[in-house]
């Protein structure tokens, strides 16, 4: 390495003295309750796919169908070559699902938020973010050349006084909330943010992420959970959790999704979600539409594990979701930690600091519909095991 570039190592270096590095592990297997990685089978407690669809026989077989009508890549962006009838049927199917004017897919979450943030505000506008926004929201919200100006995490009051304070001096205003924060499993308080930002007459967007699939009514997300349609302007949404695929969603009014065709720059410069991927999400929405049995699975799953993590004396936080933090404080304890535990059996990844702050690692388990009961016996013991032997419970 030139020494230029030496800096590179020698950070790398610190992260891992830190117990901070990210030792990323192989997959041999498809995603499941349980998984083969790196020569070793373990239960999976690490992967977002909260209803066991990412080898659902229904998707898969959705994705061969399409491979053989409509062959693999879209060939071109959305608005020159790449638009195919798999593309116009997910997006009205979508638009149906969470009960909106209209929808947009994009090539992945991420991009729907790069995508559709800079598309709304810029220059001379100003965007009122929850200080615990995910990194897709925080960078397009650095893209956009707005004013980014923060509130406290899930706090409708303090929003409403950084409004108050500020929204007069700028053009348009953007109030961009997480619905679920993925690292805490803890939920906005949609309806008073909704409050403060239709008096300050501030667009309203929320990132659903997390919450579809899994609240509200058959998975529909946090709006439908409170009750505001036709009050939320922006819903940005992934397939690559709950819906177990991959791709983005941007849903709401029909005005908005009319501007993104026009101005949103991954859907405008970057080629379309591949036909199997469109595919399996149109049969994710038909198994969604059809029952709420796994919904209702994730749920009974998730109140089962946190009870028994609780009572073996495990903080886990403010979670009112499936997202089931582990906290553990210094990041090198949860390292140890995740890595007793894959000698145990189970996989479940440590976070530190920069995904996390200081001082408050943990592992993050993600329960899903795809664990039986005694995948979650198990799982459990090994938590017990893991904990004694560190002294982390007693």
């Amino acid at each position: 390495m030139t020494e230029k570039l030496a800096w590179v190592s020698e950070e790398i270096q610190a992260l891992k003295e830190a117990g901070l590095y990210n030792n990323i592990r192989t997959l041999d297997s498809p995603q499941g309750a349980w998984l083969d990685i790196e020569g070793q089978h373990v239960l999976n407690f690490s992967s977002n796919n909260y209803l066991g669809l990412a080898n659902h026989p229904r998707l898969v077989e959705a994705a061969h169908k399409a491979l053989d009508q409509f062959g693999v890549g879209p060939g071109a962006v959305r608005t020159i070559a790449g638009t195919m009838r798999l593309h116009t049927e997910l997006d009205r199917r979508m638009a149906r699902f969470k009960g909106v004017d209209s929808a947009i897919t994009f090539q992945s979450g991420f991009t729907a938020n790069l995508g559709v943030i800079p598309a709304l505000v810029g220059k001379g506008d100003a965007i009122f973010s929850d200080e615990l926004n995910h990194a897709s929201i925080i960078d397009g919200s650095r893209l956009s050349g707005a004013k980014i100006l923060r509130f406290k995490h899930a706090d409708a009051e303090d929003l409403g006084r950084v409004l108050d304070e500020q929204r007069a001096d700028f053009r348009r205003a953007l109030v961009v909330t997480d619905g679920v924060f993925s690292m805490d499993g803890d939920i906005a308080p949609l309806d008073e943010i909704y409050q403060r930002s239709n008096r300050a007459d501030a667009i309203l967007m929320v990132d659903d992420a997390h919450g579809e699939g899994v609240l509200g009514k058959g998975g529909r997300g946090i709006v439908d959970q409170f009750g505001l349609h036709g009050k939320v302007d922006v819903e940005v949404g992934t397939f690559s959790k709950a819906f177990g695929v991959m791709g983005g969603v941007v849903a709401g009014n029909d005005k908005i999704v009319e501007w993104l065709h026009q101005r949103g720059r991954p859907f405008l410069f970057s080629s379309a979600m591949t036909v199997p991927d469109v595919a399996a999400c149109l049969a994710a929405i038909d198994l969604l539409e059809e029952s709420t049995e796994l919904v209702d699975r994730l749920w009974a799953n998730t109140e089962l594990f946190k009870r028994e993590m609780k009572s073996l004396g495990f903080d886990t936080g403010k979670s009112v979701t499936p997202i089931t933090p582990v906290m553990l404080g210094e990041a090198k304890v949860a390292q140890q930690f995740s890595r007793e535990l894959f000698e145990e059996g189970v996989f479940a990844m440590p976070l530190g600091f920069p995904t996390v702050p200081r001082g408050a690692a943990r592992l993050r388990v993600m329960i899903s519909a795809a664990h039986s009961s005694s995948d979650l016996e198990q799982g459990l013991q090994a938590f017990a095991d893991v904990g004694r032997k560190l002294g982390v419970i007693s």
